[in-house]
């Protein structure tokens, strides 16, 4: 079974070269508005939510101690969506969605993400390093029903930190996932290491 989110993300990322790095532009904007054409943040949200809360959707997912598990939902408007079950500990690492918006919600358990307020460039060949200013990073912790949408550059990572407790959540994004950059992450560095795209993971 595969999915389009990142798998499980490994402790310990190895250290960046620090040759060729390319410093960032202050975001200046927010990740506001809707993805013309279909579903904006606004409904993903609603989306997410209202299935989040669909208790009978939340148990119909099998749980896996070992490793995430995921159904595909039909999301509004032609969306992608998925119901994602996360062991204790594991996470996607850092990732985009390849230009596309979302929204996701915690349905059971807590999840935790980290996000970059900054906006990366949307080009970039694997390897390629970038250099974070100062400040730019944002937890939040997302309990039962909780959740948040998302405009088409955000960069996050998200993961179930609970020492013993699975949690659930429900993601869509409109358009479905073009592509999806994978990064690894040592202090201020960024770097690219994957460019997935749906063939890869269908």
């Amino acid at each position: 079974m595969s999915h389009p989110l990142p798998p499980v993300a490994p402790t310990g990322a190895p250290a960046l070269p620090s040759p060729t790095s390319a410093p960032l532009s202050p975001r200046t904007e927010a990740p506001t508005g809707d993805a013309p054409g279909g579903p904006g943040q606004a409904e993903l949200l609603a989306f997410v939510r209202r299935s989040a809360a669909d208790t009978s959707l939340v148990a119909s997912l099998p749980l896996d101690p070992e490793g995430r598990t995921w159904l595909r939902l039909d999301g509004p408007g032609g969306s992608e969506a998925w119901l994602i079950g996360w062991p204790p500990g594991t996470g996607t690492g850092w990732h985009d969605h390849g230009g596309s918006y979302g929204a996701f919600a915690t349905a059971a358990g807590s999840l935790r993400e980290d996000a970059l307020a900054h906006r990366l460039p949307a080009g970039g060949e694997t390897g390629t390093i970038l250099e974070l200013p100062e400040g730019v990073d944002r937890t939040r912790e997302l309990g039962p029903e909780q959740g948040r949408a998302f405009g088409p550059h955000h960069v996050h990572q998200v993961l179930n930190t609970a020492e013993h407790d699975h949690a659930v959540s429900v993601h869509a994004y409109y358009p479905p996932l073009p592509l999806m950059r994978r990064y690894s992450r040592s202090g201020q560095a960024l770097r690219l290491e994957q460019i997935e795209r749906p063939e890869d993971w269908q």
